[in-house]
């Protein structure tokens, strides 16, 4: 196994801050695809070199070489690798990782929505609970719903409550929880990936804000409707993790921004440092897979002269 194999797991350590300060200078649709992706494509190539890693050790045991009719002294001298051993280490902790993020996903929101079908009164995509405390929320789904509380809409005057349903539309129209469940499970393969989070949140709730802002015509109607939803927010428990909501998230940041002149993406990349940010990422990405395929490449050869001696 060559050195190419530790470079997809030492990229994230420089990709992951360049993808959140590239996401800084993107308008919202665009930051959350980059993140996204970017997250994708590093935890699929780290967790490629832990597989290899582990791969390679595997094939000094007898047993896996005679299985694979390989000549031990050609796949390596000796029958243990420390490497091999922690890649299958922590790639067994990552498949753990996997399995509880995903399922957790799942079972807090097929019981949220449970509670919102025998609690609440449905009239369309709209889910209304009898509950005092204000709360607004996307819940994904087969249909996606919106759960809003009797709170929340005494918060908000009908235009408000027109751009914080429009808000919450978009969510589900965006498909955002998939870019959620997407981060977060690659966050669970590296967790360098982490900081990649917050800013995925936010890019995506400025992404609703300016769908809001779009349908309802208008800005300052929309960052009024956020800023009194947030100040009068009760999250219910039991909110799952795939819920999004338009009152989280930096609001004052988010409020400044739909005041603010809605950003362009080629005006942006016209600027010096995010064009850097964007060649520093790019070949970070590139470097990985192409650190993945290489070793992988190595490893097939190993086994191909194996095979032949």
């Amino acid at each position: 196994m060559n050195y190419a194999v530790w470079a997809p797991l030492l990229v994230p350590l420089l990709a992951a801050p360049a993808a959140r300060r590239l996401a800084d200078a993107l308008p919202p649709r665009a930051a959350a695809w980059l993140l996204a992706v970017s997250a994708t494509a590093l935890a699929a190539c780290s967790t490629a070199a832990l597989c290899l890693l582990a791969g390679a050790g595997a094939l000094r045991l007898p047993p896996v070489a005679a299985f694979g009719h390989l000549v031990l002294p050609v796949v390596g001298d000796q029958e243990t690798d420390p490497a091999g051993i922690v890649a299958a280490v922590l790639l067994a902790v990552v498949v753990a990782t996997l399995v509880r993020t995903s399922r957790r996903h799942l079972v807090l929101a097929a019981r949220a929505r449970r509670t919102a079908v025998r609690a609440g009164m449905a009239a369309g995509d709209l889910t209304v609970l009898q509950d005092p405390g204000a709360d607004a929320y996307a819940l994904p789904g087969r249909p996606g719903r919106i759960v809003v509380t009797t709170g929340m809409l005494r918060a908000l005057d009908p235009a408000e409550r027109e751009a914080l349903l429009a808000h919450e539309r978009a969510h589900l129209a965006g498909r955002h929880h998939l870019f959620l469940a997407v981060v977060a499970l690659a966050c669970a393969c590296h967790p360098a990936l982490r900081i990649l989070r917050d800013p995925l949140s936010y890019a995506l709730e400025r992404w609703a804000d300016e769908a809001a802002a779009a349908v309802v015509g208008d800005r300052r109607l929309a960052a009024r409707a956020i800023g009194r939803a947030a100040l009068a927010a009760r999250p219910l428990p039991g909110r799952p993790h795939a819920a999004l909501s338009a009152a989280t998230g930096p609001v004052p940041r988010r409020v400044a921004a739909l005041l603010a002149l809605p950003p362009t993406t080629p005006h942006l990349l016209r600027a010096r440092a995010p064009r850097a940010i964007a060649a520093v990422l790019a070949t970070c990405l590139a470097l990985s897979a192409a650190s993945a395929l290489d070793a992988a490449s190595d490893l097939h050869g190993t086994i191909e002269t194996a095979q032949g001696e």
